[in-house]
């Protein structure tokens, strides 16, 4: 077979290249933001299934209807035991405002987050900042409907404001800062937000990073880190279940 220079035998050639499975290491390694791909695609397939609920106004927000009410989330709907909830309600949105807006920041955020955290640590880390922001969601308005990856998205929010601190640089100074205050401050001053699901979910968000990159932990019990956002999890549905 020819070559750059000469030509090398058939078997030669074979020895030389790597393992498939080295092949779908190397492809594996140098694929970006795979996490945060699936998780926007997720909740772009979720919010297309809500407009073929067929309400009018579904696509721009303002109405509800019957596939809002198969994942949203209310105190009612766990007192029947419905528990995957805390978990469906932070794939459902309640219009192309809302899901346009916490997608853009899960995009950035995801970016930022997961090659540092790496992919199975960002994934915990997700999950258990959207299960804290359904926690506060049933704490702060037990009756409502509530949807959206806002919690999610404010827990990674926290995150990344974790992660600068703890390499020296101060978030307030960052952009991030600026996204971080003007978010709580619509959070608080526009009606119908879930205020517990914000607020929640940042508050997860916030601890559980903080164990994920506290270098102590790294050198010491590395193991914290993973445990940190199972805790969490757990935590957050046994908080929700108190209120019941």
């Amino acid at each position: 077979m020819q070559a750059d220079i000469g030509s090398r035998c058939v078997g030669c050639v074979r020895e030389l290249q790597p393992s498939l499975r080295t092949r779908a290491q190397f492809w594996n390694a140098g694929q970006q933001g795979v996490i945060t791909r699936i998780l926007i695609s997720i909740n772009a397939l979720v919010f297309m299934w809500i407009i073929a609920g067929g309400s009018q106004g579904s696509l721009m927000g303002g109405s509800i209807n019957q596939h809002h009410f198969d994942l949203g989330l209310a105190q009612d709907f766990l007192r029947q035991g419905e528990w995957y909830r805390m978990v469906t309600a932070g794939f459902l949105h309640f219009g192309l405002f809302h899901i346009g807006m916490n997608m853009l920041l899960l995009y950035q955020l995801g970016n930022l987050l997961e090659p540092i955290l790496g992919r199975g640590k960002f994934t915990l880390l997700y999950f258990a900042a959207l299960v804290g922001g359904s926690a506060g969601a049933i704490i702060s308005s037990p009756n409502g409907l509530t949807g959206g990856a806002s919690g999610a998205v404010f827990g990674l929010m926290t995150a990344a404001a974790v992660v600068l601190h703890q390499r020296g640089i101060n978030p307030m100074q960052t952009g991030l800062g600026a996204t971080l205050v003007l978010n709580l401050v619509i959070t608080f001053a526009i009606p119908g937000i879930s205020v517990g699901g914000h607020v929640g979910g940042a508050l997860v968000g916030a601890g559980v990073s903080w164990v994920m990159v506290e270098p102590n932990w790294k050198r010491s019990m590395p193991w914290l880190s993973w445990a940190a956002p199972v805790v969490a999890i757990v935590g957050a549905f046994l908080v929700a279940n108190m209120t019941l």
